[in-house]
């Protein structure tokens, strides 16, 4: 059963953010949540651990993504490579 619940918890993770994409509503997860919770705390906390960790995996990307292309553009204008610093990190201000 609980590969059921990851399961239906992860797709119904996955269409919320499209939605959230879609509508321009970041914080839509969040009433959903609220819907799940009401029926199944269980579902809710698999939802939720669903939600965080594809918005974090957007996130690692996002940044990847931007770094690589700052490095590519440094080496093509013959500069060093800026240091990947991730914002709101302890070492992005040093």
């Amino acid at each position: 059963m609980a590969d059921v619940l990851k399961e239906l918890a992860d797709k119904l993770a996955a269409d919320t953010i499209k939605a959230m994409d879609a509508l321009g509503d970041d914080r839509l997860y969040e009433q959903v949540a609220k819907v799940l919770g009401a029926s199944s705390q269980t579902s809710e906390e698999a939802y939720l651990t669903s939600i965080r960790i594809r918005l974090a995996e957007r996130r690692g990307r996002q940044f990847l993504n931007e770094h690589v292309k700052a490095v590519i553009e440094a080496r093509k204008a013959g500069k060093d490579a800026p240091d990947a610093i991730a914002p709101g990190s302890d070492n992005e201000n040093l």
